[in-house]
């Protein structure tokens, strides 16, 4: 009887080493990519996209100027996600907080500005108006062009 259960057996092994050996090729591939990186002055954050990368990963592709009032920087977003907000985190361009008025960005591309010590924001802009929207409510846009840019 043990002999018969030995092909199970060792079948039951053959596939629990394939599927190690798949989440770990899985694990590895997903990695740890890093974006490029220097030091922008004011900044607490040390992330910095060249300009005109192409950021994210998606069907739907829009621009990104970026006006941290000391260079203009545009970037192409590739997203799936459906606001412009979520889009902005997903590929690590910008990040903040949410509050009752939905993401309020502190962060773009590694330079942070804090209204209360800076007395400066970053605005946001769809097609060249001042947006009626958040970033959170704004819907993204194939070809449409946003930016954020340092106001005070």
């Amino acid at each position: 009887m043990y002999q018969k259960n030995r092909p199970i057996a060792k079948s039951l092994n053959s596939l629990c080493l394939l599927l190690v050996l798949s989440l770990s090729l899985i694990l590895s591939s997903c990695g740890n990519h890093q974006p490029p990186t220097s030091q922008m002055p004011g900044s607490s954050s040390t992330i910095v996209y060249e300009n005109d990368a192409t950021l994210g990963s998606g069907a739907t592709a829009f621009f990104l100027v970026v006006d941290d009032s000391e260079e203009e920087r545009t970037f192409t977003i590739h997203t799936d996600a459906e606001s412009v907000g979520a889009a902005l985190i997903e590929c690590g361009i910008a990040s903040g907080t949410e509050g009752p008025y939905g993401l309020y960005i502190d962060t773009v591309n590694g330079k942070t500005v804090n209204y209360e010590t800076d007395h400066a924001y970053w605005a946001f802009y769809v097609n060249g108006e001042y947006a009626a929207t958040g970033v959170s409510e704004t819907p993204v846009e194939a070809g449409a062009e946003y930016a954020l840019k340092v106001e005070s």
